[in-house]
């Protein structure tokens, strides 16, 4: 009976799962189909397929950046003089202020330890044009009463010592002119007489020669005479010019006298310069903000202090490239930060020229550190101003009102 029964019902089954096996196959061809035309459409974007969403740009009212704060102009960063003139070196002696006080303009800083020296050669400079007076003042009146007698008697002298040498001569040649006139006479006897052969030639010679010494003696006299004359009476013109300078005096005297002075006065002028620069001063009106060199020390590269306009505090912002054409000089700012409560405002004065790197960096991890920017300058409220004195290069975010 078994097999009877299973051979009846197979054929009833069979064509009921066939039919639903076609069935199945045929939705999902047609579900496939469906779902690749949406997709070719929608690859295409085709309109029918996809409806386009609406967007709304919000508008910007504001376009913040980062910043510090920053006194009125540039941080004055006071420093000694380079040139010392060899007088010492660039070493802190004295320091006369502390942080935080408040300094007028040619108020005294520090003084340098070369001071000391420096002001030993003003002294000195100054004792020098006391000198070049008095000598001045000795060339106008000219020379002593003593020294011109004294010269005057030394003339004198001289005049006499001629005339006592020019006499003794006058008498030697009188004695020799007489000594040789009677050889002379002499020996024209002897002539006489050798030609009448009285006396012979030796006699004869004997008084020739007697005539020659005697005419050499009177010229020798008159030579010694000549030179005795001569140089006493150019002793005595030069005596007497001595005189004439010693009395004179003279333009030139004066002048030399007189650039003497004015030589030792720009010393002193030099010299007054130069302790000057021993003396550290306040350039401009301000405060203290920082002391890099105590006394004792060598004046390193930052200088001795800093100093700040601080009653007068801006803000350095630096804005991004891509919003520097959105700003204009007179817009409102406001200023934040973690260094002071609540906010201060202040307005832009210049926008910069250049585009550089950006140096004030937000603590954010994601932060652009390589971002391109401008400075831009905020000049703070006065009473704002106030409030943050004492906060220089304090990092703070502004926002410009647009």
């Amino acid at each position: 009976m078994k097999p009877d029964s299973i051979s009846q019902h197979k054929p009833l089954l069979k064509p009921v799962g066939r039919w639903t096996i076609v069935a199945v196959v045929a939705t999902a061809l047609a579900f496939s189909g469906a779902a690749s035309q949406y997709i070719v459409q929608f690859r295409r974007g085709s309109p029918s397929s996809l409806s386009k969403p609406s967007t709304i740009t919000p508008t910007i009212k504001t376009v913040s950046a980062l910043g510090h704060l920053r006194p009125e102009g540039e941080i004055t960063y006071l420093s000694a003089p380079t040139v010392l003139n060899g007088l010492g070196s660039s070493r802190v002696a004295q320091l006369l202020v502390k942080e935080g006080d408040k300094v007028a303009i040619g108020q005294k800083i520090a003084i340098l330890d070369n001071w000391k020296n420096l002001q030993a050669a003003q002294k000195l400079a100054l004792e020098q044009v006391k000198v070049a007076q008095t000598e001045l003042a000795k060339v106008k009146a000219g020379a002593k009463t003593g020294e011109l007698e004294a010269q005057k008697a030394t003339i004198a002298r001289l005049e006499a010592d001629l005339q006592g040498q020019l006499t003794a001569q006058d008498k030697t040649i009188t004695r020799l002119e007489a000594e040789f006139n009677n050889a002379q006479t002499e020996y024209q006897r002897y002539d006489q007489l050798f030609q009448n052969g009285a006396v012979t030639a030796s006699q004869l010679d004997s008084k020739k020669l007697t005539m020659k010494t005697a005419q050499e003696q009177l010229n020798e006299a008159k030579v010694n005479r000549s030179r005795i004359a001569a140089t006493l009476k150019q002793q005595i013109k030069a005596a007497q010019a001595t005189l004439n300078q010693t009395a004179e005096v003279r333009p030139t005297d004066v002048q030399a006298a007189q650039a003497a002075i004015n030589q030792a006065i720009a010393n002193v002028a030099k010299t007054q310069a130069d302790l000057d620069l021993a003396y550290v001063r306040a350039p401009i009106d301000g405060q203290v903000l920082k002391i890099y060199s105590r006394p004792g020390e060598t004046v390193g590269n930052k200088g001795i202090v800093a100093l700040g306009k601080t009653e007068q505090m801006n803000v350095v912002a630096e804005v991004y490239e891509s919003d520097v054409n959105k700003l204009k000089v007179g817009q409102q700012v406001t200023v934040t930060s973690n260094g002071f409560t609540g906010k201060i405002s202040g307005k832009v004065t210049q926008i910069g020229l250049q585009v550089n790197t950006q140096d004030v960096l937000s603590t954010e991890p994601a932060a652009n550190v390589d971002s391109r920017v401008v400075e831009v300058k905020i000049r703070l409220n006065a009473a704002d101003s106030q409030k943050v004195s004492t906060l220089t290069n304090l990092q703070v975010k502004v926002a410009i009102g647009l």
